[in-house]
């Protein structure tokens, strides 16, 4: 048991009016945790809280209840007898009387009532004196908002865990709930308030019990709700937004089906409201209510209903989109608008639910039926007037849901309107030939409006039929009599699809009547049931009129898009279907085919569009996809053997890898395709790379080799270990059968720096070489990995920018002794890093590259030797620099400590050696090159910037988290120190470059809690970068970084204090010649400085609006809507200063206002 006292003191503190809410709070937290840990029983905490809860003073009283309830709600899980729930109950329930204490009377009735199982439960006869007591004494509207939120929460639990027991309240209750809720205006009292009457719903099923007397009053206060107009800003002080308020009064609606007189109504009324969104909820709240009410409620409703949902289909839908980019599987795309796809699901819900009465109004509707009268006349799209476009593409979208809904009213609507429609189009199964085929299309005008009308009713139906690849229920829609029309229409049909075609080829037609040709005619085929209800004949004739526009009309651009678009889908839903006749004819037709066309020389069909319709071809499936890697490695191989003696041969290789790399690959990856291949691809390049390499000159090769390389990343970064193992194994096999590169002696070869050459093949060799060390897991095995080494620091100062990148990756990758694990490598990092590092050049009379015997220290590395040009070698020390970079960077990316000396190397070649402020030893003076000074800069880009060819994710790269927000924390004071001391120009604008470098690339986020101490360097890194035509997209990409300052709160502060000077750099960036973006971010970054305090920004109004009248002549469209914004914001500035000067003027007597 508690010490007295020490409960006492808390009791004390907790109902102590002079307390503060702290230590309250911690005094509550106190008794509870005492309750919880079994030291204090609630009954002995209501002994020692008697005088506080029967004292006659109204705060200590109501403090004291509070204290007791709050308790119990922090021990829901705590059992108790039901002897003391029973007391409690009756304390709490008469309580409810005192509406000086009621908060806490109203919190402990809750946490009785929530009680759960074995615990302790309140009875059926309290739970019903605690409603009577309710009831009785609560005027919930009189309350403040805190309790009649405790009052719909107690009553809301009252009707979900003891309804049988309340209900017998009867009228009683139900009136009680309709004056609580009268006139609530709280959104979360509101969403308590609307679940009430939703639970009323759902206990009170019956139609003539409870609420049968009483529908029509809760009714009359709910509808005052609808539509919900909600006021309460985002992001406010409740949670309760829009949608969870309509959400909430939509389902109290929909539970009551007694509200269905009152309800549907409100809701059809509301339809022809001017309000958008009284229109917009309506529909919702009618297809929710549908769905709960039934069919034989709604159907009362149906004439008035289907007449208001064609009107707003009618008003809403927008034009249709004949393109195949944007085009769905199934009809025609039309733009999104809320209001038409809530009807069409209103009216797909409404067929669903009573299809033959549906359906039979919308067939013999007048204004439906007049559009056959309507269009008639029209052959072409462009020719129908603008107002009977709207009512065909309403009708069609309406006979596409129709058709896509169901069986019984996709049958009906062709029985009421195919036959009707094809006799309009002046085809019908009697006049037809059978035997059509798609070499002799009748070359004639068709009625366009009824081919729309038809694309609509096929696109519904074969929505329907697709939803389900079950044979047996393939079988059941052979049978329907839609499938049936369908079969016997087919011929006509495909006349009429291709006639269509026939004269928009010849006079190359714009897109709808392209659209509508080839959109048919692909529908049809897609119907995948074998010979029914397209027969394999017809479909083989569709696949050869699109073969044959592939073939013969590549120069009509978008005819051919069109037929490849339409085979990719067709192609794509029979190989769901592989082993159907359909599927086997598809890919005998089309992609073997296109597969053959690949070493076919002898057509018209540029090369180009071959390989774009071979890789659409191939992503219709793996199987097919299989077929095209077959025939492409084939062409890619016979064309690799003859790029010496056939230029040709060359470009055709480089067209074809670069497909595979760029379109094939990905899909593979994302798709599941069989690695084998890609494994076996890779290892065959390599079987074919010393004879495809020997080039005389490096510029006609060197296409070849960039697409080798990507390939060989990309298809060793999608494979497994084991494979990258094997292709691995096969690149060293290839790399160590070239005497040149002699691998066994490399460690023992003597180099002359600057002077290490090698042929061009050679170099080539290695550069595919290391495109595969680039990409593998670092679980993979590189053999001789010691030798390689040695081999890429020697190429490495001949300037090979893919070797420094495999170095780079290497390093990254190695495991270290640090970690622990065990290695299976023979080389570890800091094996690797001792070879990179102490590797020493003396320059003696024989001029030899040696071995260093671990004596010397950090300065005599030979990197570091040679970026600091003791080697008087620039085109080595820029070489040097590039490949410590690459190597920095695999450093930075695992975050290994190595890379601030590195970075100290990267700064020491910024700055003249006689200034220098960096702790690096220095004996000589000297002004370093130019060309090194900004290869130096340029080695932080590649540091902090994200590559696309090497160290990243997607080839394994190791990657710690941060990693940029460290870099910039550990250098951005150093930057700031040595700009500051630089007393060279030249010096300093390359720090400038360096820096901006780092600014640019690190996560903005980091920049904006720097703002105070970067603004000034940035102004003056701006400043500084518009001197060269070269800086152009570093300039641009600081600047967006000094935007991201300038609308970010957390810099406001910085931003205000250097207004004048910022306004003064952005007017400077607003001439900018070179870069129409650098022009256009700095008028909007104008525009945000209009947002500062105007005692600040007002005197710079008439230099910004002088410069602003500049920018409205600027050459680019972009610029000056920007500068027209800015101007508009400035004038503003001007208008809101000379307003206060008025206000201020009124309050002066009119003698005497100032001039």
């Amino acid at each position: 048991m508690a010490k007295p006292t020490e409960l006492t003191r808390h009791i004390e503190s907790y109902v102590n009016s002079s307390a503060t809410p702290t230590d309250q709070a911690t005094s509550l937290d106190a008794i509870g945790f005492l309750v919880k840990t079994d030291a204090l029983t609630i009954e002995s905490l209501v002994k020692e809280l008697e005088m506080y809860l029967t004292t006659t003073d109204d705060f200590v009283r109501a403090r004291g209840i509070l204290l007791l309830s709050e308790v119990l709600t922090r021990n829901e899980s705590k059992p108790l007898s039901s002897s003391t729930i029973h007391s409690l109950v009756g304390f709490f329930k008469d309580r409810l009387a005192d509406w000086k204490a009621l908060r806490g009377s109203l919190v402990g009735c809750l946490a009785l009532i929530r009680r759960k199982g074995v615990l302790g439960t309140v009875t059926g006869s309290d739970a019903k004196a605690i409603a009577q007591s309710f009831l009785e004494y609560l005027q919930v509207q009189s309350l403040a908002q805190y309790d009649r939120k405790l009052c719909f929460e107690l009553l809301d639990c009252l009707l979900q865990c003891y309804f049988d027991v309340v209900a017998p309240l009867g009228e009683h209750l139900i009136y009680g709930i309709c004056e609580a809720i009268d006139a609530e205006k709280d959104p979360d009292c509101l969403m308590l308030a609307f679940h009430i009457v939703e639970s009323l719903g759902q206990l009170n099923p019956d139609p003539s019990g409870l609420l049968a007397s009483f529908a029509k009053d809760l009714f009359d206060i709910l509808e005052a709700y609808f539509p919900i107009h909600f006021t309460h800003p985002t992001g406010g002080d409740t949670p309760v937004q829009l949608h969870d308020l309509s959400r909430a009064l939509m389902s109290a609606f929909s539970a009551i089906p007694l509200f269905e007189p009152f309800v549907i109504p409100l809701l059809l009324e509301k339809l022809s409201s001017s309000l958008p969104s009284a229109q917009i909820e309506s529909l919702r709240y009618l297809r929710v209510c549908s769905s709960k009410y039934g069919a034989e409620r709604i159907g009362k409703y149906a004439r008035t209903i289907w007449s208001s949902l064609k009107n707003i289909i009618s008003a809403y839908l927008g034009e249709p989109s004949f393109s195949f980019t944007r085009a769905p599987v199934y009809g025609i795309g039309f733009p999104e608008n809320e209001f038409v796809v809530e009807a069409l699901s209103l009216l797909q819900l409404l067929i669903v639910q009573n299809s033959s009465l549906f359906v039979s109004l919308i067939i013999d509707d007048e204004d439906f039926n007049i559009i056959f009268n309507i269009v008639a006349p029209y052959e072409k799209y462009d020719s129908i007037p603008v107002d009977e476009k709207k009512k065909l593409h309403a009708v069609g979208r309406i006979l596409y849901v129709i058709a896509k809904t169901s069986i019984s009213s996709c049958n009906a609507v062709f029985q009421s309107l195919f036959s009707r429609i094809m006799d309009s189009l002046g085809f019908s199964v009697s006049n037809v030939d059978s035997s059509a085929n798609a070499e002799n299309f009748p070359s004639r005008r068709v009625k366009f409006g009824f081919l729309y009308l038809c694309i609509e009713l096929l696109a519904g139906c074969m929505e329907l039929i697709a939803v389900s690849k079950k044979p047996a229920l393939q079988y059941v829609l052979e049978q329907e009599k839609c499938c049936s029309i369908l079969h016997d229409f087919s011929t006509p049909l495909f006349i009429a699809f291709g006639s269509v075609l026939a004269v928009s080829s010849d006079v190359c037609s714009h897109d709808p009547d392209i659209y509508i040709g080839v959109k048919g005619l692909q529908i049809l085929a897609m119907f995948c049931l074998d010979g029914f209800p397209i027969s394999i004949s017809m479909f083989t004739n569709i696949l050869r009129k699109f073969m044959s526009i592939i073939m013969e009309d590549f120069n009509k651009t978008i005819l051919w898009e069109a037929a490849l678009k339409a085979l990719f889908h067709i192609g794509s839903s029979v190989h769901n279907f592989h082993e159907s006749e359909k599927a086997m004819n598809y890919r005998s037709l089309v992609v073997e085919k296109l597969v053959e066309l690949l070493s076919l020389d002898d057509i018209t069909l540029p090369f180009t569009l071959k390989v774009e319709a071979i890789s659409v071809i191939g992503m219709t499936g793996t199987k097919n996809m299989l077929t095209v890697l077959q025939g492409l490695a084939g062409a890619v191989f016979g064309n690799l053997s003859e790029v010496h003696r056939n230029l040709k041969s060359l470009e055709t290789a480089v067209q074809l890898l670069q497909c595979y790399s760029c379109k094939l690959l990905p899909w593979i990856h994302e798709n599941g395709g069989s690695e084998d291949f890609v494994e076996q691809f890779a290892v065959d390049i390599w079987s074919q790379a010393l004879n495809c390499m020997d080039f005389s000159t490096p510029f006609e090769g060197k296409g070849l080799l960039d697409a080798m390389m990507k390939v060989m990343k990309v298809s060793v970064a999608s494979c497994s270990v084991e494979s990258q193992n094997t292709i691995m194994q096969k690149a060293n096999n290839v790399l160590s059968s070239n005497s040149n590169f002699q691998l066994s002696e490399l460690d023992r070869i003597p180099l002359s720096p600057g002077k290490y050459d090698i042929p061009l093949r050679d170099e080539w060799i290695l550069s595919l070489f290391v495109s595969v060390v680039i990409a593998v897991s670092p679980k993979t095995c590189i053999p001789n990995i010691r030798l390689l080494l040695h081999l890429f620091m020697k190429t490495l100062l001949k300037g090979v920018v893919p070797v420094a990148q495999a170095l780079g990756s290497m390093i990254n990758k190695l495991l270290s002794k640090s970690n622990g694990a065990e290695i299976s490598s023979d080389l570890t990092l800091e094996e690797a890093l001792d070879v990179i590092f102490n590797t020493k050049i003396w320059f003696s009379s024989t001029d030899l590259l040696q071995r260093c015997n671990g004596t010397s220290n950090g300065s005599e590395m030979v990197l570091t030797d040679l970026c600091l040009g003791i080697s008087n070698d620039r085109s080595l020390q820029i070489n040097a620099l590039c490949g410590l970079s690459w190597i920095g960077k695999g450093l930075l990316l695992r975050g290994h400590e190595k890379i601030k000396d590195i970075t100290m190397i990267f700064m020491e070649c910024l700055i003249s050696r006689s200034k220098s402020a960096l702790p690096l030893e220095s004996t000589e003076e000297q002004n370093l090159d130019p060309l090194v000074m900004k290869c130096a800069a340029d080695a932080f880009h590649i540091l902090m910037s994200d590559s696309e060819v090497c160290l990243n994710k997607k080839f394994h790269a190791i990657v710690r988290p941060l990693y940029k927000q460290r870099f910039f924390s550990s250098t951005m004071p150093i930057f700031l120190q040595l700009i500051t001391k630089s007393l060279s120009s030249s010096s300093r604008s390359f720090l400038y470059r360096a820096f901006a470098h780092v600014v640019s690339d690190t996560p903005l986020i980091v920049i904006q809690s720097e703002a105070k101490k970067l603004i000034p360097v940035l102004l003056d890194c701006l400043s500084m970068l518009t001197e060269d035509i070269q800086d152009g997209d570093i300039l641009y990409s600081l600047l967006l970084v000094f935007s991201g300052i300038l609308t970010n709160k957390s810099g406001r502060e910085a931003v205000t204090e250097n207004a004048h000077i910022i306004i003064n750099c952005l007017i400077k960036l607003m001439d900018y010649p070179h870069k129409t973006l650098v022009r256009e971010t700095a008028i909007q970054c104008l525009v945000a400085m209009s947002e500062l305090p105007h005692v600040r920004i007002y005197p710079l109004r008439t230099q910004v609006l002088g410069a602003i009248s500049m920018a409205l002549n600027d050459k680019k469209r972009t610029v000056r809507h920007e500068a027209v914004r800015c101007r508009q914001a400035w004038l503003g500035v001007i208008c809101i200063q000379e307003s206060s000067f008025l206000n201020l003027t009124n309050h002066f007597p009119s003698n005497s206002k100032p001039n």
